[in-house]
């Protein structure tokens, strides 16, 4: 991944000092289990845990010669540790070095992609207590259709980013895969108590059967969890894109000191933000499919996964690790318009309240066709002219035999439809949904028109 989009962070997990520096670990534990075992002596052992080193230039251009990672890198650490080296990768193949690397490289960003999406629920959780009732309008195909509020809508997004996290921490534990198994998965020249030992001591669980690769199931699932974390993403992003467009201006991307929206139009301040997560996670959503295609393997093992997961492995968690914080940072500084989420809201003359208007009809004896004909008529009415849906209500002859005037003018009452948003927030924020206090805007008996 390209730096502009890396933070430093998940950028060293994928760093050539990392991926050896794991690589000795596996390598010097395994010595460990072995020594033990009286497989190789004590002091050999030792002796690789107290000389070992490597240089990555060394290891590369060892690697130019032999066409071969894992031997280039072998050959560098004998290089320091002396005649003791012989009893390094006892029985081992290469996939048990490179499988066992990667899983601790996933873990370890799994660990930080947790961190960023605690990061995201903490920002909505604070901003929806904050916005709990917040009056604005609920949109379908785009179209005002009934009033929510602003924290509702973030309450939402705080509960499928929960969802995804429970995902995740799942995925972490589940590609957190140690194999020491040898060639084709035997334990032939190796015995399981080594695999055991190694798995130990980097926090891993043991592969039961693998092959000689670990099953690229576990990754599968892996990368398609981080492609539903990140389809998460995009769909907040696209609802702070659409709320910042110029006729709806009801919350905008902070827009700081100095900043410059357009080379051309000093005037424009652009979804910037937004618009970049919603790019970064087409990426992060394309590499899963490559995952699930890496399943499929020849045999016992093949390599075919090898060059896909040298990309997938540090772009997808770099892109999601980097679009995870910039999505909580934009949340954090989210500019809110309450005013403009309730001219919006008013800005049909009261329509929104129409299925209220229905209901009671129906309530009071019309059959539900005459209920929509009568309804209807008088809100495509006030679509096309303007002016007050509830006036055209009260001056209706039908709807004046079947419902009294306060009757009606109690079903523009805005303060209704939020009746059920502490109810929801319990279910959404029960540790804390007693926070939060009401907007003026949101209390009961005021009349939306």
């Amino acid at each position: 991944m390209i730096p502009r989009y890396s933070r430093p962070e998940m950028a060293a997990i994928w760093e050539p000092e990392n991926r050896f520096r794991i690589w000795f670990e596996i390598e010097a534990h395994a010595c460990d289990a072995q020594a033990e075992l009286g497989i190789i002596p004590k002091s050999a052992a030792r002796e690789i845990w107290k000389k070992g080193k490597w240089e990555i230039d060394r290891i590369d251009a060892i690697e130019r010669e032999t066409k071969h990672d894992v031997i280039a890198f072998l050959t560098n650490l004998a290089e320091h540790v002396g005649p003791a080296a012989r009893f390094v990768h006892q029985g081992m193949t290469s996939s048990d070095v490179l499988d066992t690397c990667l899983a601790v490289q996933l873990k370890q960003a799994s660990d930080l992609l947790l961190a960023g999406v605690d990061r995201l629920l903490a920002a909505l959780e604070t901003r929806a207590h904050e916005h709990k009732m917040t009056p604005t309008i609920g949109r379908s195909h785009g179209i005002h259709a009934e009033p929510v509020t602003f924290g509702l809508k973030l309450a939402g997004y705080y509960a499928e980013f929960a969802r995804g996290r429970e995902r995740l921490a799942r995925a972490r534990d589940e590609i957190a895969t140690c194999a020491i198994s040898g060639a084709v998965g035997t334990f032939a020249n190796i015995d399981p108590r080594v695999e055991a030992h190694v798995a130990r001591q980097l926090g891993l669980a043991i592969e039961p059967v693998s092959t000689q690769v670990i099953p690229r199931d576990r990754h599968a699932m892996f990368f398609a969890t981080l492609g539903v974390i990140a389809s998460s993403l995009e769909r907040l992003a696209i609802e702070i894109r659409h709320l910042q467009r110029s006729e709806v201006r009801e919350a905008e991307e902070f827009f700081s000191p100095g900043q410059k929206g357009s080379s051309a139009m000093p005037h424009k301040r652009n979804p910037v933000l937004s618009e970049n997560i919603t790019g970064l996670a087409r990426l992060v959503r394309g590499m899963a499919l490559p995952a699930m295609e890496n399943v499929a393997l020849w045999h016992e093992r093949d390599i075919s996964h090898s060059s896909v997961e040298r990309v997938i492995g540090p772009d997808a968690t770099i892109a999601l690790d980097f679009a995870l914080h910039r999505a909580a940072g934009m949340i954090e500084k989210l500019v809110v318009y309450p005013e403009m989420m309730q001219r919006n809201l008013d800005s049909l003359g009261g329509l929104v309240h129409s299925q209220r208007v229905l209901l009671a009809l129906t309530q009071a004896g019309v059959s539900r066709e005459d209920a929509y004909r009568i309804v209807q008529t008088n809100a495509m009415a006030t679509w096309r002219e303007g002016g007050s849906f509830l006036d055209r209500l009260l001056a209706d002859p039908i709807v004046a035999r079947h419902l009294k005037r306060a009757e009606v003018e109690a079903m523009f009452d805005l303060g209704y439809h939020f009746k059920q948003v502490d109810a929801i927030f319990r279910r959404v924020f029960p540790r804390s949904s007693a926070r939060a206090s009401k907007p003026a805007g949101a209390r009961r008996g005021r009349r939306s028109r």
